[in-house]
């Protein structure tokens, strides 16, 4: 018998990378005012982690993405860690410890009915774009290298 998965579970799978490694578009299907919402939450999420959360393992935090489910039941935050005191794991521990406070805090400030679950999530897009990066130089500079060896002397 297969399991049996809630449409959640499916949302949430279609907002997930593709094995290729290529993320479906999170703004399809959305209204106006879901993307609303997640801009809001994303602006106030940052004052509340920079100014109210105490905890010494979240420290500089950057939220580069939040991502709602369609009925706001839950939402995806994507961050990256910067400065370096704390590794990923330890900020998102922190984070997560948080989720609580900053559901309530949330729901206080956007004046929503109910706050949606927060799940925090290691932003990978950042190290993956300078991978890239790194290796288009890298061809780069072997190309050009090798276009000055074939120029006759």
């Amino acid at each position: 018998m297969p399991a049996t998965r809630s449409s959640a579970t499916r949302e949430w799978r279609s907002l997930a990378p593709s094995r290729d490694g290529a993320a479906t578009s999170p703004m399809a299907g959305k209204s106006a005012r879901t993307l609303r919402i997640e801009s809001e939450l994303q602006r106030v999420l940052s004052d509340l982690i920079r100014r109210e959360v105490r905890d010494p393992r979240v420290g500089a935090v950057t939220i580069t993405a939040v991502s709602a489910m369609q009925d706001m039941s839950a939402v995806r935050i994507l961050f990256v860690p910067f400065g370096g005191a704390h590794s990923t794991e330890e900020v998102l521990a922190g984070l997560t410890r948080a989720a609580g406070f900053l559901r309530g805090e949330v729901g206080r400030r956007l004046g929503l009915r109910h706050a949606p679950k927060l799940e925090f999530e290691f932003d990978v897009s950042i190290e993956r774009a300078d991978r890239l990066t790194h290796l288009i130089d890298t061809a780069v500079r072997k190309d050009q290298s090798s276009h000055k060896d074939d120029e006759p002397a």
